[in-house]
C-alpha cells in the first residue's frame, strides 16, 4: 500500500488580490534577492550598465545579492508617497510571487499575520494549491 503525502493546511488554495497598498515594499528590514538575469533586465529598464546598477542598488550578503533598502525599511524602488514600485514591470521573482512565501505559508497563524500587514491577503482571487506550490518552488 502507498502512502499519500499529507497535504499542506492550504490545499484548498488561498485568495490574494493585490491592492496596491506597498506594504509588502517596506516594514522591518529584510532581503529582496536578486539573481543575474534580474540584475541585467532591471539595469536595462532603468537605463543603466550592469556595474553602475550593482554599485547603485545591490548589496552583498554573503555570496548572495539583495537589493539595498532605505534607512526606514523601503526597498530603493518604492515611490513615496504613491506607494508604488519604479521597477514594476521588471521585479524581482521574489517580489511576483509575494504573498505566496514559505514564512508566509507555515501555518494559519503566519497567514494570518501577513493578512494583518497586507490587506489583499484573503481577497481577490482563490490561487490553487498547483499555483501555490509554483510560487513556492521559486521561492528562495
Amino acid at each position: 500500500m502507498r502512502m499519500s503525502a499529507k497535504l499542506p493546511w492550504y490545499h484548498a488554495g488561498l485568495r490574494f488580490g493585490c491592492l496596491g497598498c506597498g506594504n509588502c515594499c517596506t516594514g522591518e528590514p529584510g532581503y529582496v534577492w536578486v539573481v543575474q538575469s534580474e540584475i541585467n533586465r532591471l539595469a536595462e529598464l532603468l537605463s543603466l550598465d550592469v556595474t553602475q546598477f550593482e554599485s547603485m542598488f545591490v548589496r552583498y550578503v554573503g555570496r548572495r545579492k539583495s537589493l539595498i533598502e532605505l534607512p526606514n525599511g523601503d526597498c530603493v524602488f518604492l515611490e513615496r508617497p504613491s506607494m508604488r514600485c519604479k521597477v514594476y514591470q521588471a521585479r524581482p521573482q521574489q517580489c511576483r510571487t509575494w504573498p505566496f512565501w514559505s514564512s508566509n505559508l507555515r501555518s494559519p497563524a503566519d497567514w494570518a499575520a501577513t493578512a494583518q500587514r497586507c490587506p489583499g491577503t484573503d481577497r481577490g482571487r482563490l490561487y490553487s494549491l498547483s499555483e501555490i506550490s509554483a510560487a513556492l518552488a521559486q521561492d528562495r
